[in-house]
C-alpha cells in the first residue's frame, strides 16, 4: 500500500447499530486490520484476569495495537462504541503520534424499531461475550460527538449500501 493511503478510521455508535458488519466490510475492501475492543476485552476475560466491565483496559491495548500496526504502514479501521468523547480523543491522538489521517464514524440506526429489533435478535461471533440488552443500550451513557465526523445511518439499508457509503466519504469507492 502506498503510505500516503494509511489511515486510522475510528468507528463507534451504539450496539447493534451495524458497527462490527460495517467495520469488517471497510476492512476487506481496504485490506485494513480490524482492530475490534470487543474482542480484545473478551479475551481479556477469558485469561482471568479481569471480568466484565473490565474498565479501560481493552481500549488501552486496542490503542497500542492500532498504533503498532499503523507504523507498519497500514491502514486500521478500530471499532469500539467509543462512547466518550476521551476515547475518541485518544484515537485521534494515535493517528497524530503515527503520522496518519483520522476519520472518525458514526454508526447510527435512526429506526428505533429496527435498532431494537436487530439488539434483539443478534447473535455474538465472540465466544463468551453477552450481548448488551435493549434496556442496557437505551440507557448506556454516550456522550454526544462534538467534532466533525462521518454520520453513517444504516436504517433501512444493507451493509453493502453503507460500506459503498462509506468508501465513496472516504475517497476510496
Amino acid at each position: 500500500m502506498n503510505p500516503a493511503d494509511v489511515a486510522l478510521v475510528v468507528m463507534g455508535g451504539l450496539p447493534a447499530t451495524g458497527k462490527t458488519t460495517l467495520s469488517r466490510l471497510l476492512a476487506g475492501r481496504l485490506r485494513a486490520v480490524h482492530v475490534r475492543v470487543d474482542t480484545i476485552e473478551q479475551a481479556i476475560v477469558r485469561s482471568g484476569l479481569a471480568e466484565h466491565p473490565i474498565g479501560p483496559a481493552g481500549y488501552v491495548v486496542a490503542y497500542a495495537l492500532a498504533e503498532d500496526h499503523l507504523r507498519q504502514g497500514l491502514t486500521v479501521v478500530a471499532e469500539s462504541v467509543n462512547p466518550l468523547a476521551v476515547t475518541r480523543d485518544t484515537w485521534r491522538e494515535v493517528g497524530v503520534r503515527a503520522g496518519v489521517p483520522v476519520t472518525e464514524v458514526e454508526v447510527v440506526c435512526s429506526d428505533q424499531d429496527e435498532h431494537r429489533r436487530r439488539a434483539e435478535s443478534r447473535r455474538l461471533d465472540i465466544p463468551g461475550l453477552r450481548p448488551p440488552s435493549w434496556r442496557e443500550i437505551v440507557e448506556r451513557a454516550y456522550e454526544p460527538w462534538a467534532r466533525a465526523h462521518v454520520t453513517i445511518d444504516t436504517a433501512g439499508r444493507g451493509p453493502e449500501e453503507s460500506a459503498g457509503e462509506l468508501l465513496r466519504v472516504l475517497g476510496r469507492g
